[in-house]
């Protein structure tokens, strides 16, 4: 007998290598599943042998969630120095063949209808085509970085310059005004193979996606997500649309950070910051983390451990082994290491923090500071009444994580799109401060600058007016992905398109 196929419309996701992509697409599964009865199958990417992190994330999705995971695609003759924008493309492109061989077989046994794939996996797009699934890109920053993603083209052919060149800011529909050199990391240099493949991926989302689900809501952006919408009815009726049809989904975070440690916390240390989180009084601590891929170099260690030292207030910092090559996403690949090999890693873990952070300094914090190696709990953190601050690296999905929990930000960015969020985040929703750098000194953060940053929004009038604005996007985000709101409406409109097996227009 030949395979009997399942009639619950099923859908593929394919999210690009990196936990920062694979999380808000889990998310998104849970909800195809749990409010619209799809059954779903995520198929992993890795650059390289699956992390621990990686195996633990998909185990907690559950049986209701199927997930597959293609062979490690072959990068020996990539570069060392090229971009991760680079690298991610190219382990897509080398996995379409196994990527097929999962699709025909899913094809064969249930009724697949979707392939869902982030914004590096656009060549998966072809593989839709072929086995006549509908064709659509999850995009997991926010609209602003959508609307600049999907003028790139056009930029590409009015703009001689480096984009940080330009003599103006960038004007986008219902955006703030982008000065150049805050433009997204990828695009600063247009001879990087990793532009490239930035337009390349650009001119995909305009030809061959169906529709765009974006991991922000309504609320949130108002104008960027308006501006996008009216981009995609403008013209002339009869010719086609300039733009995909966008479907803000967003919030989309994780509940929880327990099912993803990958073994972090064995010792239960990091979780140990809970506990103390419990004594401190309510709003009054700073959490300090710069995501699982963002590093800093030993001198901008000193200053900020010495910042937050003069602020005088309390805090939990997750730091991470320095790196003084240049690359602040050194650790994207390595969520618990900081960007280094196991020798290196495991030399971290035996001298500790103390290793790199300025001599005394945590004897002399002791009393009001933890510092913890490589990883914590951050929603637990964020969730916690201690907590009354956060410090940045302004990747969206600790910015929306941030934003579901209420706790306004200090915005310190560093790679990828962080420039444009941070842009948008003080200029924009107005829910974050922004510490000035001093250009003269490398880039550097300074010590004072930090210290009255940190002041400004633990104790300040401004750190009130923030949190009260944030508590305001709180109540929004729920209302959006509430029954009747704004992102549950669009995902209905989505997910009754894929049953119905049409094509939206």
């Amino acid at each position: 007998m030949g395979d009997q196929i399942q009639t619950t419309p099923h859908v593929a996701i394919l999210p690009s290598p990196g936990m920062g992509h694979l999380f808000p697409l889990g998310e998104f599964a849970k909800r195809l599943v749990h409010q619209h009865n799809f059954s779903v199958t995520l198929i992993a990417l890795a650059a390289g042998h699956p992390s621990k992190e990686q195996k633990a994330y998909l185990h907690s999705l559950g049986p209701s969630i199927g997930s597959r995971q293609l062979p490690p695609a072959d990068l020996d003759d990539i570069p060392a120095d090229a971009k991760i924008e680079t690298r991610i493309s190219v382990t897509v492109a080398r996995s379409l063949p196994p990527l097929r061989d999962v699709i025909a077989s899913l094809k064969r046994t249930a009724h697949l209808t979707a392939l869902v794939v982030d914004l590096f996996a656009t060549d998966a797009l072809d593989v839709a085509k072929e086995f006549d699934l509908h064709p659509f890109i999850f995009f997991p920053p926010n609209a602003m970085a959508l609307s600049v993603f999907l003028h790139l083209p056009e930029l590409d052919r009015a703009i001689a310059c480096e984009y940080r060149d330009m003599p103006d800011p960038l004007e986008l529909p219902g955006c703030v005004p982008i000065r150049g050199e805050d433009l997204l990391d990828p695009i600063q240099d247009r001879s990087n193979e990793a532009y490239s493949w930035l337009l390349h991926h650009s001119k995909r989302f305009l030809q061959e996606a169906e529709g765009i689900l974006v991991n922000t809501f309504v609320d949130l952006e108002p104008g960027a997500i308006g501006g996008l919408l009216k981009e995609e009815k403008s013209g002339d009726e009869k010719k086609a649309r300039r733009f995909p049809p966008v479907y803000p989904v967003g919030p989309l975070v994780q509940s929880s950070t327990a099912a993803v440690d990958g073994g972090a916390a064995d010792d239960h240390h990091q979780y140990s910051c809970l506990n103390w989180l419990e004594e401190q009084p309510r709003g009054s601590v700073l959490f300090v983390s710069f995501g699982s891929g963002g590093t800093l170099s030993s001198e901008q260690i000193t200053e900020l451990a010495h910042g937050l030292e003069l602020s005088e207030q309390r805090f939990v910092w997750v730091v991470r082994r320095p790196n003084d090559g240049g690359v602040p996403n050194a650790s994207f690949f390595d969520s618990h290491g900081g960007g280094g090999g196991a020798a290196d890693n495991n030399k971290l873990l035996l001298d500790g923090p103390s290793a790199f952070l300025p001599d005394g300094f945590l004897d002399r914090t002791k009393g009001v500071g933890r510092v913890l190696l490589s990883w914590a709990p951050q929603i637990e953190i964020l969730d916690h009444p201690s907590t009354g601050g956060f410090l940045t690296h302004c990747g969206w999905n600790s910015v929306l994580e941030s934003v579901v929990k209420g706790v306004p930000l200090i915005a310190w960015p560093l790679y990828a799109e962080q420039k444009m969020n941070a842009l948008m985040l003080v200029e924009d929703i107005k829910v974050a401060i922004r510490p000035e750098i001093n250009q003269k000194k490398r880039g550097l953060v300074e010590r004072h600058e930090i210290a009255r940053v940190v002041k400004a929004l633990m104790e300040g009038e401004e750190g009130k007016k923030l949190r009260s604005r944030m508590r305001d996007l709180k109540e929004a985000g729920a209302r959006a992905l509430a029954q009747g709101g704004s992102s549950y409406n669009a995902l209905c409109e989505v997910a009754s398109s894929w049953k119905k097996n049409k094509t939206l227009t």
